[in-house]
């Protein structure tokens, strides 16, 4: 036993996200956590990474252990070289090497690198470079680069790195194969598949699950369910399981509803046989009242705009750089209305770029762009950054307002983010602490609030 859950409670709004819920991570399983967006998977990740402590209940932990993670989201206002990024997953040891490596590229005096290195010693940190430049070489990182100029899934595997490099006992991953390529995601599958640590993560990608995961751990209205055998397997039995949940439901409303009947006749209810049957009622309400229903689909309507002009936009030899990397150069493309482009590459090789300047937020290098008339563009951004954090879910799509226009019509913006699966309580809650796939959800619903008549996604399903 690595970490154990005991009768876990966390509570952010009227009804728990975990409602007294217990879990056991064992050595070297492969345990992945699926659910609907915002049922609590994050949540039970930070509370076996130590980051949330729970209303109520115990953790657990193995003496000594070593626990790291890869969060969903990069940590905003991370900077520094690759190698300082990944070293600090050693801590104070992650800082001398850094400290060394620092020095020794500035040309420090022998006395500051003496001084330097005797530390190391000290630390026993030598033997961490070698795992450092091992891992950096493994994962095909610069590790000169500055982090910050990185591509998405560029930073993604620098903090899996990070994560790695500190050999753990248990690895947390939330959504790790988010903005990797092809060749990462398939790197990464390999790499898990021969690990011996124990591994928890969240993953929508169905093919990775089903190759990794050795148990499925279901987060569904507050409550955790074990589920054996593949993915494949749980949505059927999920299936079966929802529709006996559906069955007995009818059964029960059926039942209400008849002793609501009983009670409005004005039957009597001074008979000890009376009495027994108006306590089973309000059993049936109490019942009633705390039934969590199971979040259906959402039902995603796009609010489309004028039509465009027939060219959409042109770019004629078009270069763009990155620091001293060239990643387009004389590149010419035209779009016409009702085309579909998609973009594809490896990680860094300047996808994002390219949107950019197509879409005119960042000049070219060299070459010419022209719009055409008319355009309402809707922008997708892989980093979410059109959302503010601070605000909660009905400000960033209404921006204060209650009510919005949507093809003609006036909707309260509460209603409006229903059809995002938004209750109430959740469109009211501050964007910083929603899921990763809510606040994408959020997005399209910000974005679709506007007329538009050319979408561009980056990456919409990480």
């Amino acid at each position: 036993m690595l970490i154990t859950l005991r009768d876990i409670t966390v509570q952010y709004t009227r009804e728990p996200v975990l409602d007294r819920v217990n879990l056991t991570i064992d050595e070297g399983e492969r345990l992945c956590l699926v659910g609907r967006n915002g049922a609590g998977k994050s949540t039970l990740l930070r509370l076996l990474a130590g980051n949330l402590e729970p209303d109520e209940g115990d953790i657990e932990r193995r003496d000594g252990l070593r626990v790291a993670q890869l969060p969903q989201d990069v940590p905003p206002g991370l900077s520094g070289s690759v190698y300082s990024v990944v070293s600090a997953g050693l801590g104070e040891r992650g800082r001398l090497l850094d400290d060394y490596r620092a020095a020794v590229e500035r040309g420090a005096s022998a006395a500051t690198l003496d001084s330097l290195q005797h530390a190391l010693e000290q630390a026993g940190a030598w033997t961490a470079q070698v795992e450092v430049d091992a891992l950096l070489t493994r994962m095909a990182l610069p590790a000169a680069a500055p982090f910050e100029h990185l591509s998405g899934g560029l930073k993604r595997r620098v903090l899996l790195a990070r994560a790695l490099v500190g050999q753990p006992d248990v690895l947390l991953l939330d959504e790790p194969t988010n903005h990797l390529d092809i060749a990462g995601v398939t790197w990464l599958e390999e790499f898990l598949l021969g690990a011996t640590f124990a591994l928890v993560f969240i993953s929508h990608d169905r093919a990775f699950l089903d190759r990794i995961a050795t148990r499925i751990v279901e987060v569904d209205r507050g409550a955790l369910y074990n589920w054996p055998g593949r993915y494949a397997d749980f949505r059927r039995r999920k299936a079966d399981a929802l529709a006996a949940e559906r069955a007995a439901n009818r059964e029960f409303d059926k039942k209400l509803a008849e002793e609501e009947a009983w009670i409005r006749r004005g039957v009597k209810a001074r008979t000890t046989r009376n009495m027994g049957r108006v306590r089973a009622l309000e059993d049936l309400r109490e019942q009633a009242a705390g039934r969590r229903k199971y979040q259906q689909r959402a039902a995603i309507k796009a609010q489309f705009g004028e039509q465009s002009s027939k060219r959409v936009l042109e770019a004629r030899n078009v270069s763009a750089r990155i620091a001293d990397t060239t990643v387009l150069r004389d590149f010419s493309f035209k779009l016409q209305r009702g085309q579909v482009l998609g973009i594809m590459g490896p990680n860094g090789c300047g996808k994002t770029t390219l949107l950019n300047v197509l879409l005119g937020l960042r000049p070219p290098d060299t070459g010419t762009l022209v719009h055409g008339e008319n355009l309402q563009v809707a922008y997708f951004d892989q980093n979410r950054e059109q959302l503010d954090l601070e605000r909660d879910a009905a400000w960033n799509v209404a921006e204060g307002a209650e009510r919005i226009e949507f093809d003609g019509r006036s909707l309260h913006v509460l209603g409006y983010l229903k059809a995002f699966l938004f209750s109430p309580d959740r469109a009211r809650t501050a964007t910083r602490l929603l899921s990763g796939g809510e606040r994408n959800r959020l997005l399209l619903a910000r974005l679709f609030a506007k007329p538009s008549n050319v979408l561009v996604l980056d990456e919409p399903t990480n």
